[in-house]
């Protein structure tokens, strides 16, 4: 059992690693694109072999609001991954080229091209509900020294959803664009780096809905004890699911401006390309 978790716990290390290059297209090229993309493909299908007992448990036992929550960020993983790997495959022209697919390409790019942006923020929300396996380490820290960490880590989100926002990545997931627009002139270090602001944004939105959905029993000794516990808790899920919320309105309010700063200046004299 300690093996298999060991296991989940690499598969799920290399995935996420993995989902950081596939969404930096511009620096893996074509070519790696699709070899990293079917690695992605192999080892996601791995994970729902080791987690098949989680299947088994849908329709068994009552729903609370985190369950559900889960449940169906789980759901919208698979799909958004069957998705975006169907249409990877459709379009690729080197690992499954000798495939006789000759039809459907033009779907298969908007279909691509919005899953694969739908997988990034799922996957992203799903590692952040199980966030807490990281974070129970952190509890023997200072007091002092585990606050600035929780700061540092939410100006660290709350500047991932700002870049998610500004590289107007909702069109894409929503089907607005057909093409998504790089900077091949980025530096691929760079390019790899925001990657991983942009997923911590998301990550945080997963722990938080997580925290804030939280039903963990108030156990005292008193009922006055216990009063001031419940309203501490729920103090605590508040102050969470704001957090969540503010994240994803800095995502869409940085989008906004800057559409509205496109619109007034142009590209500002960046050289993209298109995808």
């Amino acid at each position: 059992m300690k093996q298999k978790r060991q296991t989940k716990i690499i598969i799920d290390i290399i995935m996420s690693v993995a989902l950081l290059f596939l969404m930096a297209y511009q620096v893996t090229g074509d070519l790696y694109h699709e070899i990293i993309g079917a690695g992605m493909l192999v080892l996601f299908i791995i994970h729902n072999i080791l987690n098949w007992k989680w299947y088994s448990t849908l329709f068994v036992g009552k729903y609370t609001i985190q369950r559900a929550l889960r449940v169906l960020i789980n759901v919208l993983v698979l799909l958004a991954i069957i998705l975006t790997g169907y249409s990877g495959i459709v379009m690729s022209r080197h690992v499954f080229a000798f495939l006789p697919i000759t039809s459907g390409l033009v779907l298969a790019r908007k279909l691509h091209l919005s899953c694969s942006y739908w997988a990034f923020v799922l996957m992203s929300v799903h590692l952040g509900m199980h966030w807490a396996m990281v974070t129970r380490h952190m509890k023997d820290m200072k007091p002092a020294v585990l606050w600035i960490l929780r700061v540092a880590a939410l100006l660290f989100a709350e500047y991932g959803a700002y870049l998610f926002g500004k590289a107007d990545i909702y069109s894409y997931m929503f089907m607005e664009s057909e093409f998504a627009m790089l900077d091949y002139e980025k530096a691929g270090a760079l390019v790899i780096l925001e990657q991983l602001i942009m997923m911590s944004s998301w990550v945080s939105v997963g722990h938080f809905l997580i925290q804030g959905t939280d039903r963990t029993k108030v156990f005292a000794r008193t009922s006055e004890e216990g009063h001031r516990q419940k309203k501490k808790a729920v103090f605590h899920k508040c102050i969470n699911i704001a957090l969540a919320v503010i994240l994803i309105g800095i995502s869409v309010i940085s989008m906004n401006v800057n559409q509205s700063a496109e619109s007034t200046d142009g590209w500002g004299g960046v050289q993209m390309n298109f995808r």
